[in-house]
């Protein structure tokens, strides 16, 4: 072989060489799943910021946003199984239902921590007392909005029996039924409840009124392919702790409040009064980087089992935590 042969192998040796270490590494794919009512709603805020900011492309994720995931909150976590997504959006009490029914799925960040609810009622209705007989409509009866209603009714004197009950699955869908009528009041979330103010409602109370600290919505992961997927989880919960750092910035208000309007639909002045419900003073309302306390997710399971849901001897909070990706992925 002569030497000018030898030397052009050896340049296009070298040219691939190059050419690999050079070339972007393939972006890694992660789906996950969102009911519809969440996708439409205020809860929707961290993963829509991390989004349109590019937190997780700069993490160097392919992140797919699957919507709408039909049924129930339940549903959320069957999605796990069924290979619809790797990780999804879920409030507490259905994570801990489906984990004690079998389910390996855990927490691995928190997206919500203590939500603003707000108890909206028809304007003629002007106390408690007057929504004895009245129809109230709850979200599931296993969940933290019910649950809190629950309490903020037994703290004003109301008994369970003391009013009618539907069961109504989302803000929008409350807040729809008490515009047509036939709801006499609903837990109505952000911004449903500003624009009910608007409108005419009243707010008798809130859930904070009678909920300490808590955990409200997650991303959920099963347990076994988070292991297996530690490096994707890692650049997840990166990515979400840029979005809540973006959302926590007051420079950013303005951005953050289009965000809001284009997702659910509300007036500009409703997402700023939001963002202004939430941050001044400070509620708690979002974590700092997804960071999870052991202790809200005990309140969870105390609760469930005051409503029943939970039978005594009541499981460890870590059960439902796997908190070593937030460890690993953020800095000390």
């Amino acid at each position: 072989m002569s030497r000018i042969i030898r030397l052009g192998f050896v340049a296009q040796f070298l040219l691939i060489v190059i050419t690999t270490v050079n070339a972007p590494a393939q972006p890694l794919q992660l789906r996950y799943c969102q009911a519809y009512s969440a996708a439409r709603s205020i809860f929707s805020l961290p993963i829509a910021i991390a989004q349109s900011q590019k937190f997780f492309a700069r993490q160097g994720l392919d992140f797919k946003l699957v919507v709408p995931i039909p049924g129930g909150s339940d549903k959320m976590i069957d999605a796990l199984h069924d290979d619809t997504c790797e990780l999804t959006h879920v409030a507490a009490p259905f994570l801990i239902r489906a984990n004690l029914n079998g389910s390996d799925a855990v927490a691995i960040a928190a997206e919500f921590t203590n939500p603003i609810y707000s108890l909206v009622v028809k304007p003629e209705i002007k106390t408690y007392a007057d929504l004895k007989g009245k129809l109230i409509g709850l979200a599931d009866e296993a969940g933290t909005i019910t649950i809190s209603m629950r309490k903020l009714f037994a703290q004003n004197g109301l008994k369970d029996d003391d009013f009618r009950v539907k069961i109504i699955e989302g803000t929008p869908t409350r807040w729809s039924c008490l515009k047509r009528g036939e709801c006499d009041a609903v837990p109505l979330g952000q911004p449903q409840d500003l624009l009910a103010l608007k409108e005419g409602y009243r707010v008798l109370g809130i859930s904070n009124d009678a909920v300490p600290d808590f955990l409200y919505t997650v991303t959920a992961a099963r347990r076994s392919w988070a292991e297996t997927h530690a490096n994707i989880v890692e650049r997840y919960i990166r990515g979400l702790a840029a979005a809540f750092k973006f959302i926590r910035d007051p420079k950013n208000r303005k951005s953050i409040a289009k965000t809001i309007t284009a997702t659910t639909d509300s007036p500009a002045d409703i997402s700023e009064q939001t963002l202004k419900l939430f941050f001044e003073p400070e509620r708690n309302v979002l974590p700092f980087a997804g960071e999870i306390n052991p202790k809200g997710m005990a309140q969870v399971i105390a609760f469930m089992a005051e409503a029943g849901t939970v039978k005594a001897p009541l499981p460890a909070p870590e059960r439902f935590l796997d908190l070593r990706y937030l460890q690993s992925a953020l800095p000390k």
